[in-house]
């Protein structure tokens, strides 16, 4: 299984943007927190959902799995059948300028594993030039970790390229253990300088920019 270490947890909230027309009233909604870890069997989590904007929105969960490619690429699709999961709500309604909590308890045969659930945003009291109603999707995405994390001895780094032509260094890292860690930060040292950048969740090989 392969996985980009630079994009795996982060992707999902570029698609926070995934929106059919961006507005101001738009940017009002928030999902805390946007990603959750976490370890047991069940698992049990909660999302907070914010609206501040001057108008009440109805909001529709739904559970998806997905796929990072090494380049960081996510593939959505229907929730895999072998996780479960159980919301205290799947559609609801905010008002203006309130917080609505939904609880989930969320069950898989092996781990780690994931899954994102996204809430979509409708009843925007306006629309687009071309009359569409406006859409609104944001992820909450949730990480099935097991008890025990990658070990040091696990993790190999397998090049590390620099790309002079378009100005970047692909690193690609692979984890030969059957658990998951994460990269806090990557350090690039050249003619004197130094430049940092987060790293993310990996799995059983990474590569990335």
């Amino acid at each position: 299984m392969k996985t980009s270490f630079l994009r795996t947890a982060r992707r999902p909230l570029a698609s926070a943007l995934w929106v059919f027309v961006l507005g101001t009233a738009v940017s009002a909604q928030t999902v805390r927190p946007v990603i959750n870890e976490l370890i047991g069997d069940p698992v049990k989590g909660r999302v907070e959902y914010v609206n501040d904007s001057l108008t009440p929105l109805n909001v529709v969960l739904e559970a998806k799995s997905f796929t990072v490619s090494e380049t960081g690429e996510v593939s959505y699709r229907l929730l895999d059948s072998d996780i479960h999961i159980k919301l205290s709500t799947t559609s609801f309604r905010i008002q203006p300028q309130q917080t609505y909590y939904v609880f989930y308890e969320a069950t898989a045969p092996h781990t780690p594993a994931w899954f994102v659930i996204y809430a979509n945003f409708t009843g925007f009291a306006f629309r687009t030039a071309q009359g569409m109603n406006v859409r609104l999707q944001l992820p909450h995405t949730v990480y099935l970790l097991p008890k025990h994390s990658v070990e040091k001895s696990e993790l190999h780094v397998l090049r590390a390229d620099l790309d002079a032509t378009e100005n970047k260094v692909i690193l690609e890292v692979e984890n030969t253990g059957a658990n998951f860690g994460r990269i806090l930060q990557t350090h690039l040292l050249y003619s004197k300088k130094r430049q940092e950048a987060q790293g993310s969740r990996y799995s059983r090989t990474a590569s990335g920019f």
